[in-house]
């Protein structure tokens, strides 16, 4: 099925969005990866050829070029709507204003991955996997990139990666068992570079696991061609992690371009990133799951958004993450719940942030809760004694005296 963006459809409906704003182009350049990267929107003048743009995206386009560039897919850019910037496709790719506001909260590398780079791209975070920047370039821009300091070429520092240093490191470290690439979006690579970036990688006998963290199939589903598939699954194990945050993201093509990396035996797992206006509200969020799982993808992590300069206007609270996750937790089956995350800012990793599920514990007992407000006790080992039931009215006063 063709529709347009601004379009009404049943929320579990697949779509195509194709041609869009782009009629006269051939099927066969509009399936073409590389005339899809060619063609990409990049301009004021692209934008305004399509789109009625507010004053906050007119400045913030204005703007960009100082902090991160701008550029969207043929393919995303269909699902903009024409006349709604408040559209959550659109706050996602298209600058804003906002974006020069400035937060005392805000860092230009909230992960600290500056300080855990021991050689130029690679960020040894973790004791036994390290983060491979492998390019800056992505197909799209997203405006919260967390990375925007160096990706795109637009931002304050230019990323120079040393891939053969790089190599000699992972050699050397034999407790590096799992690499992740990402960037910048290894899968704008070609096939022959891919090819040899992961085979490099696989002659390294300690390096158990391969990951690519990559938003191409969403952005650009037209790259994952047969070939591609093919030379990824003679890699394996080798996973992938995809970032969709919106519904809508999952068009035919999509899941096409999903289905076949699963065909190609590849495990795949989305991050979503917490953005307000965009995903943080509860039914948007299970559509999400629900709709990612039909696609054979498994829900992973829920970030709360990176204190990343000038996207204070993109951060939801993170009780707002608490609380969809609450509403997911035992009202949904459980391969459709990601963990919500918070990167600790400053480099101090990943801590995961779940609802207040334990009431209660010591040596003797833990008091827990479900779902559905119901309170349980279950012993603790070693205290056979101890008086349990197994559900109980507790009070305050009693589970914190």
């Amino acid at each position: 099925m063709i529709t347009f963006a601004s379009e009404k459809r049943d929320a579990k409906e697949f779509l195509s969005y194709a041609p869009g704003y782009w009629p006269n182009t051939a099927p066969e350049l509009w399936n073409n990866w590389k005339w899809q990267f060619k063609n990409r929107v990049t301009s004021l003048a692209q934008l305004e050829k399509h789109l009625e743009l507010s004053d906050e995206e007119r400045s913030g386009v204005l703007l960009s070029d100082d902090k991160l560039a701008l550029a969207i897919t043929p393919h995303f850019f269909n699902l903009l709507p024409r006349n709604n910037p408040e559209d959550p496709i659109r706050r996602q790719v298209i600058p804003r204003i906002e974006e020069t506001w400035t937060s005392p909260y805000d860092m230009a590398d909230p992960c600290g991955e500056d300080s855990h780079m021991p050689v130029p791209g690679l960020v040894h975070r973790y004791p036994d996997r390290v983060l491979f920047l492998v390019t800056d370039r992505c197909a799209s821009y997203c405006r919260y990139c967390t990375r925007s300091r160096v990706v795109s070429g637009a931002g304050e520092q230019e990323l120079h990666t040393d891939f053969e240093e790089a190599f000699r490191y992972l050699e050397r470290h034999t407790e590096v068992r799992d690499v992740l690439l990402s960037g910048g979006d290894a899968l704008i690579f070609s096939d022959d570079k891919i090819d040899k970036l992961l085979s490099r990688l696989r002659a390294i006998p300690h390096i158990e696991f391969l990951r690519i963290g990559t938003r191409v199939p969403i952005f650009l589903p037209q790259r994952i061609t047969p070939e591609l598939c093919a030379i990824l699954a003679k890699y394996h194990p080798l996973w992938m992690s995809v970032h969709v945050n919106h519904p809508r993201e999952l068009t035919i093509e999509v899941k096409q371009a999903l289905e076949r990396l699963a065909n190609a035996g590849i495990p795949l797992g989305n991050q979503s990133v917490l953005l307000a206006g965009v995903n943080d509200d509860l039914e948007t969020m299970k559509t999400l799951v629900h709709r990612l799982l039909i696609c054979r993808v498994r829900p992973y992590y829920i970030y709360q958004c990176d204190l990343i300069n000038g996207s204070s206007h993109l951060r939801t609270s993170v009780a707002k993450g608490i609380e969809i996750i609450e509403g997911l937790r035992g009202h949904t089956t459980g391969y459709a719940v990601p963990q919500f995350v918070i990167d600790a800012p400053g480099g101090g990793g990943k801590v995961p942030i779940n609802p207040g599920y334990v009431l209660y514990h010591d040596n003797e007992k833990i008091v827990i809760r479900n779902y559905e407000g119901n309170i349980f006790e279950y012993p603790e080992t070693g205290n056979e004694n101890v008086q349990f039931a197994p559900q109980r009215e507790y009070h305050d006063e009693y589970l914190y005296s």
